[in-house]
């Protein structure tokens, strides 16, 4: 392993990050992910998740129920701009979204602790087909009426006292893991 020594740390600038314009990132090929936040209640939550979905090229966003949408003060405070490069879509309900990830040949996941979840290092993909990605409300998680229609659940395994996480870092986890599975794993970035 090669270490540099700390007089030699410096950050690097914005051209050495090859960073993409708004216009290449939207023509851009897609992590083949899509977000599902499902009655999200915190609008910082939300802006959260849009800024995670644009460091890793997430497909879209679709936002439910309560869930608040752009142009939104706090959510701006987290976006920090990332609401004007990931598509996004608002739909008044659950029935309306899975209609529409079915017709677009999405699996359905749930991010949920239920009986018989995977466990996020025990899923593999190969990405046959796209993924929706199933958030559900900060108190009550994901609604019982959606569980019957999803594929399967994934679970962040956890072993603190309290066994929950903020959705917006419960989004980062699976949109990290579900990047390095993409791209490392099928081609370079």
């Amino acid at each position: 392993m090669a270490y540099i020594c700390a007089g030699m740390i410096t950050k690097r600038s914005m051209a050495d990050l090859n960073r993409l314009n708004k216009d290449e990132f939207k023509s851009s090929d897609k992590t083949p992910v899509a977000i599902v936040l499902d009655n999200v209640r915190s609008a910082l939550n939300v802006g959260s998740v849009f800024r995670t979905a644009d460091a890793f090229r997430i497909k879209e966003i679709l936002l439910l129920g309560i869930t608040a949408t752009p142009p939104n003060r706090d959510i701006q405070k987290t976006a920090l701009g990332a609401t004007d490069t990931i598509k996004w879509t608002y739909m008044h309900n659950i029935d309306e979204a899975i209609s529409y990830l079915k017709t677009e040949k999405y699996q359905l996941i749930g991010i949920e602790q239920v009986n018989g979840s995977i466990a996020l290092q025990n899923f593999h993909t190969e990405f046959s087909k796209p993924l929706a990605l199933f958030f559900g409300n900060e108190v009550s998680g994901l609604s019982e009426n959606l569980l019957p229609h999803l594929d399967f659940c994934i679970e962040i395994p956890q072993i603190g006292m309290k066994h929950s996480l903020n959705i917006a870092v419960s989004a980062g986890i699976l949109c990290w893991d579900l990047f390095t599975k993409f791209y490392y794993h099928s081609k370079e970035i």
